[in-house]
């Protein structure tokens, strides 16, 4: 590790940090439509609810996989007019990082990467499946992770 720590030393010569995307692909995928044929007859203005989620899993030397878990439900009057999950997976290659940096990486940085293709997923399979397009709007996963950190140091400091 060099003094400043990023990179690390390889036979004394210096690594610069990797950040490489080995596959992204779906991991899991569900849509339903409990109230078809009926829900189609009533009139669209649904009330949207997006639920995130992400893991990572160090799977192999400066390798990872990360899953990024998408749900969308749309309500019309409180009957589900449709429900779809995507878990959106990635492999990345990480070297050369600190374990510091390692944290924000597979935090956020890669669920930013793999939010564009889960997005695609849901507005095709909504779209598929017979409803208006739905087009999620961006998420700043950056101050997700800041909030999960915050959150995860104040139940630290209640424990001790």
């Amino acid at each position: 590790m060099t003094e400043d720590g990023i990179g690390s030393e390889v036979n004394g010569k210096n690594q610069q940090p990797q950040f490489i995307i080995q596959k992204i692909y779906i991991k899991d995928l569900s849509f339903e439509t409990p109230n078809s044929p009926h829900i189609f007859t009533k009139e669209w203005k649904p009330e949207l609810n997006l639920q995130l989620g992400n893991e990572s899993q160090h799977i192999a030397e400066n390798i990872y996989s990360v899953i990024l878990s998408l749900t969308v439900t749309a309500k019309l009057n409180d009957q589900v007019a449709f429900l779809t999950e995507v878990q959106q997976a990635g492999i990345f290659t990480l070297s050369g990082y600190s374990n510091k940096d390692l944290g924000p990486l597979l935090g956020s940085y890669c669920p930013t990467i793999l939010f564009p293709f889960a997005r695609e997923v849901i507005a095709d399979l909504v779209t598929k499946g017979g409803f208006p397009p739905l087009l999620l709007a961006p998420v700043n996963f950056d101050a997700i992770y800041a909030e999960q950190q915050h959150s995860s140091n104040k139940v630290a400091e209640v424990r001790h």
